[in-house]
């Protein structure tokens, strides 16, 4: 049994340790610590409907069977620490009853969107015979939507209560191209106005990631200062939707190009020309743009 002196003096400086560690003192500080590895069990199964599931499934059980094996690292206290942190959380949680309330919920209360279901439509009138892959597509879809037990990596999940949402621009083909059985489980259909000018404006200045915010980050870091006002960005998206207007409708996607021709000189002179302000008016934006949407032959090679 060690002294009492020595067991005072070893608590004191435990205790000391602790608040250096609570401080973050030690964070730069280098220790070896015993680090569980999570057990990847490798079975080769004959490939079939729903076997890549079962395969996971198999996977996994087998890797809870497994003992765990530690592996002795060196790392930084700050990283042992979140690593250890997130050790001893994950042993307080039971993943069976999060599973099991995930499954639940999902069934319950899950969106599931489907962007571009024109992608699937088989175009009319081409002459030929079916469409045997887009078709083949859609009615593989059909039991899904309607509702089934579906396998997942987590358990069968049943989609009778999960509203299901489709899009799609239809520019070369019309909704009444998909199956009829697939029609028929989509009985509200909305349809899309094109956006305005006020819109793309709103996506210019709006979104905390812009596409101005973008820019003017980026060349923040070659000590260029960009600022837009609200001239410039009220002439960038009358431009946009003039062209849009006048060319195939790509909807915020043509802002991008635009603001790429817009800054192309700046960008390029920004790494040699050095910290500068440059104040974007609606003028500038005419003089670089306007030239380049009104010359027709140079618009057919603009997106």
């Amino acid at each position: 049994q060690p002294a009492p002196e020595e067991e005072r003096m070893r608590e004191s400086t435990r205790r000391k340790l602790c608040t250096l560690l609570e401080e973050g003192k030690l964070d730069d500080r280098e220790v070896e610590i015993d680090v569980t590895e999570s057990q990847s069990v490798g079975i080769p199964l004959l490939g079939g409907a729903g076997m890549d599931s079962m395969g996971i499934n198999i996977s996994d059980m087998l890797g809870g069977l497994l003992p765990k094996k530690t592996k002795r690292r060196r790392m930084k206290v700050a990283e042992a620490r979140r690593l250890l942190r997130a050790e001893e959380a994950e042993k307080l949680v039971d993943m069976d009853a999060v599973i099991r309330e995930a499954l639940e919920k999902a069934a319950e209360e899950g969106i599931v969107f489907i962007d571009e279901i024109d992608k699937v439509a088989a175009r009319g009138g081409s002459g030929g015979g079916p469409d045997v892959s887009r078709e083949g597509v859609q009615r593989d879809l059909l039991p899904i939507v309607e509702g089934s037990p579906v396998p997942t990596k987590y358990g069968t999940l049943n989609t009778d209560h999960i509203l299901f949402i489709t899009a799609g621009a239809f520019s070369s083909v019309k909704p009444s191209d998909l199956v009829p059985e697939l029609q028929g489980r989509f009985p509200i259909r909305v349809e899309l106005q094109p956006l305005k000018r006020e819109d793309l404006a709103r996506i210019l200045v709006e979104p905390e990631n812009s596409l101005l915010r973008q820019y003017t980050a980026l060349l923040g870091t070659e000590g260029v200062e960009l600022s837009f006002d609200d001239g410039a960005v009220q002439e960038i998206a009358l431009l946009a939707e003039r062209m849009n207007g006048e060319m195939e409708n790509i909807g915020a996607r043509r802002l991008h190009t635009m603001i790429e021709q817009l800054l192309e000189e700046i960008s390029f002179e920004a790494p040699e020309s050095g910290a500068r302000s440059c104040p974007i008016g609606a003028e500038f934006v005419r003089e670089r743009l306007a030239p380049l949407i009104s010359d027709s032959d140079i618009r057919r090679y603009l997106l």
